[in-house]
């Protein structure tokens, strides 16, 4: 039996039907969790979609969630996100009744105090500059790791009212953020299951505002997988949601969401219209009155989400001039994806040699990343360029790319 399990430990081998359910009884979790999609076919308590119905049904699924992602249950890390999910999750928020609190305590469970809520925030906070910096796809599994070995516990431990909201409100943050981190992986069905889960968590901590940020994130996943009337619902129901609570920098940022899903949808007008409601939002701004978490959102951000629509809609001439005032020099991602839209915006203007120098700041800026979303936006650059032809500007770029990870890993993308 040693013999076996060593076996199962060193990846040699996984346990049989016989021995994998002796497993999960003794561990009490399901096959799922540990990773064993060959004896349960598809769970389908993770694998849903829903909107979960009260506080214990968002601890139980987000915590199952976690597990089953550290363990790498295929059916869940390579699942497609649900179109009526968004839908549902936006209606069910908007017209939620008061926040609720778990009906009973586990009299067993750890005592959880507000030094416990700070220290996932500050760990939180650690890993958000590490997304930021290397990418979704550099920290992500520590991250899950983390809310599963050392939070879960705190949710179902006791505490009192005030306290709780507090934890749920930060747990949805970071939960938030293990969404953002799975979607830029482009884990797509896993990403909007963390945000399903994190909305709820919002909900029961009263803490609008970042429910309505939540609703933001969905939108912005939904834009990038080319389901654009949805994405633009998600920002209308985010601004709505949160308008007695709301702060100039939500809102801007509401509204430049909506516009990135019109620019997609082709509604010109529409699009023009909600980056001007965007830019006179942020105007208005005060970063001592904003949460901490959307205080990144400045001109430079604005700029960049104006530099997408305005490429997406063929204005390449306005794409060219917002993506130049779109780099910040502080956020890495964020500037490697405002140069790629620079350098597709030269290539759309006609500017073939300018938008391969500019795509080789690109890939520079982009070595220490480690994002899928960063390898799509190549993948795309590539495809244009391919329309373009064969001149020496290209072939000398081509060479020069080569060089770069980002790169190599566009081309295995595109072909595979």
């Amino acid at each position: 039996m040693k013999r076996r399990i060593a076996s199962w430990e060193n990846g040699h081998s996984i346990p049989d039907e016989f021995y994998g359910p002796l497993l999960c009884e003794s561990l009490g979790i399901s096959a799922a969790e540990l990773g064993l999609s060959h004896l349960t076919g598809q769970d389908a308590r993770l694998l849903e979609t829903r909107y979960p119905p009260t506080p214990e049904d968002a601890f139980q699924v987000v915590v199952q969630l976690w597990r089953a992602d550290l363990n790498g249950y295929e059916p869940l890390v390579l699942s497609e996100p649900s179109q009526p999910a968004w839908s549902e999750a936006s209606l069910r928020w908007l017209v939620a009744p008061e926040p609720s609190f778990p009906a009973v305590q586990d009299a067993s469970g750890s005592r959880v105090g507000l030094t416990d809520v700070g220290m996932i925030k500050s760990t939180g906070g650690m890993f958000a500059e590490l997304d930021d910096r290397f990418g979704g796809e550099h920290a992500r599994h520590s991250l899950v790791q983390y809310l599963s070995r050392d939070v879960a516990p705190l949710l179902t431990g006791q505490y009192t009212e005030p306290v709780g909201r507090a934890l749920f409100s930060t747990v949805a943050e970071t939960t938030l953020l293990a969404g953002w981190m799975s979607y830029d992986a482009c884990h797509h069905g896993l990403a909007q299951r963390y945000f399903l889960q994190a909305l709820r968590l919002a909900q029961d901590s009263s803490d609008r505002r970042l429910a309505g940020s939540i609703l933001s994130a969905m939108s912005h996943q939904a834009t990038f997988i080319g389901h654009f009337t949805e994405a633009a619902t998600l920002a209308r129901a985010a601004r709505m949601g949160i308008s007695g609570v709301a702060t100039p920098t939500l809102m801007a940022q509401f509204h430049a969401m909506e516009a990135r899903a019109l620019a997609r949808i082709g509604d010109i007008r529409a699009c023009e219209l909600a980056l001007s409601e965007a830019t006179k939002a942020l105007e208005r701004r005060n970063n001592s009155d904003e949460p901490e978490w959307i205080t990144y959102f400045d001109e430079a951000e604005l700029a960049a989400e104006a530099a997408h629509c305005f490429r997406d809609v063929n204005s390449a001439r306005r794409a060219v001039m917002h993506a130049q005032n779109a780099m910040s020099g502080s956020h890495v991602r964020s500037d490697f994806f405002a140069t790629m839209v620079l350098a597709d915006a030269h290539l759309r203007a006609g500017d073939s040699e300018e938008a391969c120098r500019v795509a080789l700041d690109a890939l520079d800026l982009g070595e220490q990343l480690k994002s899928a979303r960063c390898v799509s936006y190549l993948t795309e650059f590539r495809q244009r360029l391919d329309l373009v032809g064969d001149t020496a500007a290209i072939r000398d770029f081509r060479e020069q790319a080569a060089e770069h990870r980002l790169w190599v890993a566009s081309g295995k993308m595109k072909t595979g």
